[in-house]
């Protein structure tokens, strides 16, 4: 690629690597307890170009920071985060090596259509794609790969995700939702009905405890297993407990930590029905599962915030929009929307026209195309 050609003078044409973002369509924090969720790769993806150099060096440049990092291949396995975009690339890369797959002296280009703190999974997508270019012809099952990619995040970047992002963006589906469990890794192809858009609305709000109430998230949950396997000694996680069971136990267990767990339990129910409603073409359950999901996210797990809540009310105001809901982390980032065709256009003036009103924003809105998963795609003449 001309990016990589005029950073570096690469004499041989570049290898390019595409990885897509994701927007999950339903199944949100369950991931990390062993859940179940519905992601759809997306049109939106990271590239990253390589080409070999003599320097034993990894040389990479982020097109969209404009920012460089060099590091010497012969220190990968040892090196330390310096907590920036570099960590997405540098932890893929040690892992790996850990893995007996040596990096060799490369130049990289990488670049993203996919807006960072959007919850599209950007972070995934960099480092399947860097993963891909690194490994070149060599091969790696692609539930490795997966693992691998989820190591360098959990490890090396020090977020505690689950695995559903990394695995949408290798095993994503053209036309279809992707169900995921992600306790036996198993996963099966949802052909999303005709007669529905998808479109995610970015609020253009990050706010900053988004990370550290990930991590609390993370806690909570792990405290409501404690308490429940103190009168259900066989569950391991929140995957093995029904919504009903957690009502049940909700006077034996922490506040706080029973409204975490009440989401997930009943998140997990709504994935299972939300295909079921896919199978059947109804539209009108779908989008009645989405709201369910975005109350639930709200008042018992408390991850949205007061942008994403008016987005999904003012959607759900619109004629011909059957369901919207806050997707990925929260506190910040996309509402996901389900709606009619016909009334795409008045859809996005009506939002756009609110939220500026509202906040002084303007917000962004990004169709959601179901995509195939990370692949080598050809790489423009130099």
């Amino acid at each position: 690629m001309e990016l990589l050609s005029q950073r570096y003078g690469a004499s041989v044409r570049p290898r390019v690597f595409r990885a897509p973002g994701r927007v999950n369509l339903i199944g949100e924090h369950t991931d990390y307890n062993m859940g179940l969720v519905l992601p759809v790769a997306i049109e939106l993806a990271c590239y990253t170009a390589i080409a070999p150099n003599a320097q034993d060096c990894l040389r990479v440049f982020s097109a969209n920071y404009s920012e460089e990092r060099v590091w010497p291949v012969d220190a990968i396995a040892t090196a330390q985060p310096a907590h920036d975009w570099a960590d997405y690339v540098l932890g893929v890369s040690r892992e790996l090596v850990l893995a007996g797959y040596p990096v060799q002296g490369a130049d990289l280009a990488v670049w993203s259509t996919i807006p960072p703190g959007s919850g599209l999974s950007s972070s995934a997508a960099i480092e399947v794609s860097i993963a891909c270019a690194l490994l070149g012809d060599r091969s790696m099952p692609p539930l490795e790969l997966v693992k691998l990619c989820r190591r360098a995040e959990n490890d090396f970047v020090g977020m505690p995700c689950g695995i559903m992002d990394q695995f949408i963006c290798v095993f994503g589906k053209a036309s279809a939702a992707v169900k995921i469990d992600c306790r036996s890794l198993d996963s099966e192809i949802v052909p999303l009905p005709a007669g529905v858009e998808i479109i995610a609305v970015n609020s253009m709000m990050k706010h900053e405890l988004a990370t550290t109430a990930y991590r609390q998230r993370v806690a909570e949950c792990a405290a409501a297993v404690q308490a429940i396997q103190q009168h259900k000694p066989c569950v391991q996680s929140l995957r093995d407990v029904t919504a009903a069971e957690v009502t049940e136990l909700d006077p034996v267990m922490p506040v706080v930590a029973a409204r975490r767990a009440l989401h997930v339990t009943s998140e997990n129910e709504r994935v299972i029905a939300f295909v079921e409603a896919c199978g059947r073409g109804d539209v009108r359950a779908m989008g009645e599962l989405f709201i369910a999901s975005h109350r639930s996210l709200q008042k018992d797990y408390e991850v949205s915030c007061e942008e994403l809540d008016f987005l999904v009310e003012t959607a759900l105001r619109i004629p011909g929009v059957v369901g919207a809901r806050m997707t990925g982390g929260g506190f910040g980032g996309c509402t996901v929307n389900l709606l009619r065709p016909e009334v795409s256009s008045t859809f996005r003036s009506a939002v756009a026209h609110e939220y500026r009103a509202r906040f002084g924003i303007t917000p962004e809105f990004y169709p959601c195309r179901p995509s195939e998963g990370a692949a080598e795609v050809p790489a423009p003449l130099v």
